[in-house]
Formats: C-alpha cells, sequence, structure tokens
C-alpha cells in the first residue's frame, strides 16, 4: 500500500486477511473489503460479505458476522465494531487516527492522492473544432469534460498527451478554396478572421448548389491541394493558422492547453498503407466500388473505409491516428471525449482496430448534448449560439453580481473576479452532471450563490481562507504547526472523514471518466464545512482547540482549492 493509503484501503486489507483467518479459506470469489457507510451513524465503513458468505458457508449472515467480531483483533486505527441489520459489519474510526491522517494529508502535495499513473503514459483527444469555423455552444462540453479528465490523469501521475485532433481536411476546402479567391472581404478578415471563413465557406457552399461548373472549380482545386499544389498548399496553411489562433483565445479564456494541434491532414501519408493493412489481414472488401469492413457479425452495419470516389472516411483516419500514436506514445490508453451522436462510430473503428490487432486500450468517453432555453443568450447568429458569446455573457453577469456585492473593490479586482465566477459557472454547471445526461443550461442556476454552482464552491472556499486570515491578523506570533490537530466533536470528526476521502473521489471520477463525482464530493465537502463552521466556535474557542479548528479549516481550503482546480475552475480568496 502506499505511504498515504485511504482508511478504506487499509481496512480493506485488514478485514480481508482476517475473514480468511477466521473462516479459513485462501481465497474467495466474495469482496472482503469495505465501503464508505452511507450514513455516520452506523460508522465509518462497512463489510457487506457476511451475507454473501453466506451460501459458501451455510450459515445465517448474522451469526458468520458475530463470529467475525468475536474472534477479530481490531488494528489501532479502529475505534469499534458494530453488527447492525441482517449482518453489515461497521466500522467507528478512532479520533486519533483521523487527527493523525489529516495532519498527514495536510504535508502532502497530493492530499494523499496516490501517483497511480507513474511511468504510464495516456492520450486524450477532445475539443476538436473543425478548421475555418468559429467555435460554438456544441463544443463546450467536449473541451470542459475533457479538460478535466485530463487534469484529473495529470494529477493521478500520469504522463497526459492532451491532441487537439482538429478537423483540417476533407471536400469542404475545395470550396473555401474558390471561394475565398471570390468572395473574401479583407476588413472582415482582419476583425474577424473565423467568422469571415465560415461566410467564405457558406456563400461558396450556396453557389454550388446552384451552378455545377462552380462546384467543379471547387474539386478542382480540392485535387490540387491533395496533390500538394504550393498554393493551394499556402492557402489551406493559413486557414489552420488563422483558426487555431482565434481557438486559442477561447482557451485562453477557459484555461485549457493541448500538448499537440494534430488534425486529420498529419496521418494523411497512413491512409493507403492502412487500406492495405485493411485488405491483407481480410477484413476490407468491395462494394459498389467502395470499400468496406463488414460488421455484421459484430452486431453492427459495415463501415466504408474508402469511398467510391477514393476518398477515405473518417475510420480510415482514426485507425491511422491509433497506429501513429502507439508507435511514437507507446500509450496505456488512449480516450476520445465526443457528444453521443458518435457512438456508433466508435464501437465499429474500435471493433476494426482490435481486429487488426492493435495493442490499444481505446476509450470514449460520450457525452449528452447541452441545451439552452429559448432566448437564454442575448448574442444569436441563426441557430448558432458562438462559444465566445457565451462566455462573454457569462463574464457580464457575474460582473454585475460583484459590483451588487462588492462595489468599493477596484474595478479590475471586480473584473478578475466576474471572470473566474463566469467562467467557473459555466464549467461547473456542465462538470457537476453525469457527462452522459442532457444538460439544459440555464444562467440562474449556473450563477446561483446558494445552491450547487461553480460560484457556491468558490464562495465557499473564500469564506474558509478568511476565517484563517482572521486567525492569523488576530494572533500573528502562532505557529500553527506547533499544535496538533484533535477531534472531539461529531462535525469535526465529519469535516474529517470528508477530507480523507479526497483521494477516493479523484481515482473513482478518473477510472470512471465523470468529473461529476469530484464535483459531488466538493459540494458536500463545501456543506459538512458549513455546518461545521455554524456548530462549534472557532475564533473564540480556547487556545488549542482554536487552532486545531484552524488547521482543520485550511485543510478543507485546501482540498476545496485543489478539487476545484482539476475541475478548470478558479479559486479566488475574496469574493
Amino acid at each position: 500500500m502506499p505511504a498515504l493509503a485511504t482508511f478504506e484501503e487499509r481496512l480493506s486489507v485488514w478485514t480481508t486477511a482476517t475473514m480468511k483467518l477466521v473462516f479459513g479459506f485462501e481465497n474467495s470469489e466474495v469482496h472482503l473489503g469495505v465501503a464508505p457507510t452511507n450514513n455516520d451513524k452506523f460508522g465509518d465503513y462497512q463489510c457487506n460479505a457476511a451475507m454473501e458468505l453466506a451460501r459458501t458457508l451455510k450459515k445465517a449472515p448474522r451469526q458468520i458476522a458475530q463470529e467475525f467480531v468475536d474472534k477479530a483483533e481490531l488494528p489501532d486505527f479502529v475505534e469499534k465494531i458494530d453488527i447492525a441489520g441482517p449482518g453489515f459489519i461497521n466500522f467507528t474510526l478512532s479520533n486519533a487516527a483521523l487527527s493523525e491522517h489529516i495532519e498527514a494529508l495536510e504535508k502532502d502535495a497530493f492530499l494523499g492522492v496516490e501517483q497511480s499513473g507513474q511511468g504510464k503514459t495516456v492520450v486524450i483527444d477532445y475539443s476538436s473544432p473543425n478548421v475555418a469555423k468559429p467555435m460554438h455552444i456544441g463544443h463546450i462540453r467536449s473541451t470542459v469534460i475533457g479538460n478535466a479528465i485530463d487534469r484529473l490523469y495529470r494529477f493521478l501521475g500520469y504522463n497526459v498527451i492532451a491532441d487537439n485532433h482538429l478537423g483540417d481536411w476533407g471536400t469542404q476546402f475545395g470550396l473555401m478554396m474558390v471561394g475565398y479567391r471570390s468572395f473574401l472581404d479583407e476588413d472582415a478578415l482582419k476583425a474577424s478572421p473565423v467568422e469571415e471563413l465560415e461566410r467564405v465557406y457558406v456563400a461558396s457552399y450556396n453557389k454550388s448548389k446552384e451552378d455545377d461548373t462552380w462546384r467543379d472549380k471547387a474539386k478542382a482545386e480540392l485535387v490540387k491541394l491533395q496533390q500538394g499544389d504550393a498554393e493551394n498548399r499556402a492557402l489551406w496553411e493559413t486557414f489552420i493558422e488563422l483558426s487555431i489562433k482565434e481557438f486559442n483565445t477561447i482557451y485562453d479564456r477557459l484555461d485549457v492547453k493541448f500538448d499537440l494541434y494534430r488534425g486529420e491532414s498529419f496521418y494523411n501519408d497512413r491512409l493507403p498503407i492502412m487500406i492495405k493493412s485493411l485488405e491483407d489481414k481480410g477484413l476490407a472488401k468491395e462494394s459498389d466500388g467502395a470499400l468496406i469492413v463488414d460488421l455484421e457479425e459484430d452486431g453492427m452495419p459495415i463501415c466504408i473505409v474508402r469511398k467510391s470516389d477514393g476518398g477515405y472516411n473518417y475510420a480510415t483516419t482514426d485507425l491511422a491516428t491509433v497506429e501513429a500514436r502507439i508507435e511514437e506514445f507507446n500509450p496505456e490508453r488512449i480516450v476520445y471525449v465526443t457528444d453521443e451522436r458518435q457512438q456508433l462510430h466508435f464501437n465499429q473503428f474500435f471493433t476494426i482496430a482490435d481486429k487488426l490487432g492493435f495493442d490499444a486500450n481505446l476509450v470514449h468517453v460520450w457525452f449528452g448534448l447541452m441545451r439552452l432555453p429559448e432566448a437564454t443568450f442575448s448574442t444569436r447568429e441563426g441557430n448558432v449560439i458562438k462559444l465566445a458569446s457565451l462566455l462573454d455573457e457569462a463574464e457580464d453577469r457575474a460582473l454585475e453580481m460583484v459590483k451588487s456585492s462588492s462595489p468599493d473593490m477596484p474595478e479590475d479586482q471586480q473584473k478578475d473576479l466576474a471572470k473566474a465566477i463566469g467562467i467557473g459557472a459555466i464549467k461547473y454547471t456542465d462538470l457537476s452532471q453525469n457527462p452522459q445526461s442532457l444538460v439544459t443550461f440555464t444562467w440562474e442556476k449556473a450563477l446561483n450563490m446558494e445552491g450547487n454552482s461553480g460560484p457556491y464552491l468558490q464562495y465557499a472556499y473564500a469564506r474558509i481562507s478568511s476565517v484563517s486570515d482572521k486567525h492569523q491578523a488576530l494572533y500573528p506570533d502562532i505557529d500553527l504547526t506547533k499544535y496538533s490537530i484533535n477531534i472531539e466533536h461529531q462535525i469535526e470528526r465529519r469535516l474529517a472523514i470528508k477530507l480523507s476521502r479526497f483521494p477516493a473521489a479523484i481515482q473513482i471520477a478518473a477510472d470512471n471518466y465523470r468529473p461529476n463525482i469530484l464535483a459531488d464530493y466538493l459540494y458536500d465537502l463545501a456543506q459538512i464545512y458549513s455546518s461545521f463552521y455554524q456548530n462549534v466556535p472557532f475564533l473564540k474557542a480556547e487556545k488549542g482547540v482554536r487552532e486545531s479548528r484552524i488547521r482543520l479549516c485550511r485543510s478543507a481550503a485546501a482540498t476545496l482549492k485543489q478539487g476545484l482546480n482539476l475541475l478548470g475552475i478558479e479559486t479566488r480568496e475574496r469574493i
């Protein structure tokens, strides 16, 4: 076990070994460990093995539990053991062990989170907007969920390769070429490059529907690009450069960073080789001029890997991309974060990758769409809500709140705080939901200072920080490290237990690719802290007790700050 093993790990090791000793078996398919109790009146951890062992041991669960309790010698960190109901075995930790553990967590840079990813690489493919199109509300979930998973895995010690797999290749670029040369407004391009490129594309596309010769021109320009024509290649690279520059303005606001920007085009040279591999292994066959992989036996429709016109489909590019990532990074897993509509595509190409013998742990993290009530946002262009407009409105609304609550705060601080609150509100609204759920976004919920929201947690952190600051101001000469954490009050126990479970929340959230598990943990922590603050004296407590509680405060603040950071949400000392 790691040096700072959780109580659940320590207790599970002990119950497993003791169960085997008491009942005389070496191996068991039954889980003999413990899990946190849902209600602290039943202790801190619970073992349910007695129910599952009843058939094997041919005894009543309660009898098994009693026999275990009678023969077990408790570890020194357990205060007592009880039996409840039909045979639940409940454990209560000792206050001394809790105190010692929280002090150890306080000194640990990772707050007790095991660096389980050391020596392992994970590639996370997320966000992935299309070149020459502005980012819109549809990109927010992939970007925010992907970045939270990215942060979680880095915190667990993994070498993370965050790859923004841009949509930078395909038939649309032929239309872009002819449209750029015919419809471009130079001033508009300087003012808002990607919006102008999108306008040019739409104008060119519309003309192609009316004019066959225009469509032929676009195809000819695309062929020239694909064949490496220098002029078209330079123009295409300009589209990419302008797009990435504008995308980065959004990513900077969201505090999202990528290690790689490798679009579909990066893997073009591999596509013919990939087709040959599919043919050599007997996986691909011709059908009406196209090349397909028949997945009927796998319960899926056919997958086209090369179209009848010789063009390649997304599956081919994705297979080539996996092969390249394996060769370059040897990742322990590759994670893709996309919306629910791409499930069939990923099931198909994962299946083909397996048939090709790729040694890759491929994971598709799919999410439900984000929807908006009618007229929620003031800035609309057609049916598309630009992501920049969403972020602007978030900051504007947050600034109104800040000016109302802190009118004397300097203007630059108000704007900085509004940015943290506004962007944090959008992120938390998304990340507090199960990724696979449909999210209906409302400003009322996102910016609610009292409910389960980003601003509520940011305010909770600021409030905890202020208590520590007040103690420092009142007792500037006191060195808190010279005072032990002493847990005596029940609410102190609840807070300490919650702090001790932070590592488990991180690991479970990462293992399941569900940042909402961490969000739930942080909300519960903030609520327990609030009860702690309201029910026991802090600054007016007697010396020693006062310092112990301030140390608990500081541990809660550090945990809340770290947890919010892993969700990509900034904190401020004052709100």
